[in-house]
């Protein structure tokens, strides 16, 4: 289990958000999402962990979204930007030592079926059973995930394509990847691919940067998931480097390297960088090279000061 799945759930959450409340009176976001981290028992190390988007730290935004249920339930309130209290009907349901508090127990309470679970099943005209409101992700954490798995797939397929180029156009590419991270210029001005495969262990060549006063040396090795690349390779590859008097270099495949190669690479005086496959369909899909924008959706908050001239 990953570190960020040992993080508790928005709705393990809600009953020690709730407690800290009762305990505290009015709380901040950062108070109240520190207060119940603390009683939670979270590390250091968990504290620490960001979304994938690297905007916010995920035990905050679990604890907000908790905060925001529990505001849908009337069990706690907003008493002005950035604060919020527990409410007497929440002082009353702690009364009732709850075990737990989760999606279905809020269920209960009218407010939240009617802001929260009728709207969501509107199209049906249906009341919902209580196996359907529950949902270990924030909304938040769901995108995050749903990107995530996209890019997978993604990934996943242009790995394949990328395994049955022809392998100068293999190289051209990774010329061009190189290009928009912002090595060089132009294709004209800053790289060229060798016309011959290997030529002296070089496929390609990229300034450092738009006046040249550095090149960087490529080796890209269009290879099949079952073929690794190991240290002899690597080794010709330093050879050819040594041969050029360069410090510089970049071994690139859609396949991926064994230890000993990585060992290798970290033991040499030049710099040698390794992208295997999966890294490399990262950063084209990163840098828009052989992939095109689908859709964007934009997600939006409430405009704070906006509201505050009001």
């Amino acid at each position: 289990m990953s570190i960020y799945e040992s993080l508790p759930t928005y709705e393990q959450m809600m009953l020690p958000l709730l407690q800290v409340l009762a305990e505290n009176g009015e709380m901040n976001t950062v108070d109240y999402a520190t207060k119940t981290a603390d009683r939670l028992g979270l590390s250091q190390e968990q504290r620490e962990i960001l979304l994938p988007s690297g905007v916010q730290f995920a035990h905050r935004n679990r604890a907000g979204w908790a905060a925001w249920y529990l505001i849908q339930a009337g069990l706690i309130k907003k008493v002005r930007k950035g604060w919020i209290q527990i409410t007497l009907e929440g002082r009353a349901f702690l009364a009732t030592t709850p075990a737990l508090v989760d999606r279905k127990v809020l269920c209960q309470f009218p407010s939240f079926v009617e802001k929260v679970i009728k709207p969501k099943h509107k199209k049906d005209k249906e009341s919902p059973s209580t196996s359907e409101v529950t949902e270990s992700e924030t909304p938040d954490e769901q995108i995050a995930s749903a990107y995530v798995n996209l890019n997978q797939s993604l990934t996943t397929d242009l790995l394949a394509l990328l395994r049955k180029m022809e392998h100068f156009k293999f190289e051209q590419l990774v010329v061009d990847l190189l290009l928009a991270m912002g090595y060089g210029g132009s294709r004209e001005e800053a790289a060229q691919v060798t016309k011959k495969s290997g030529d002296e262990g070089i496929d390609g060549i990229i300034k450092e940067d738009r006046l040249g006063l550095d090149v960087i040396y490529i080796q890209a090795k269009r290879y099949q998931e079952d073929s690794p690349i190991g240290r002899e390779k690597l080794q010709s590859f330093v050879g050819a480097l040594s041969g050029k008097h360069a410090s510089k270099g970049v071994f690139i495949t859609t396949s991926s390297f064994t230890d000993t190669a990585f060992n290798y690479a970290a033991s040499v005086p030049q710099k040698v960088i390794l992208i295997d496959g999966e890294k490399l369909a990262e950063l084209m899909i990163e840098y828009d090279v052989g992939v095109a924008t689908r859709q964007l959706l934009k997600i939006k908050q409430i405009d704070s000061d906006y509201f505050d001239e009001l």
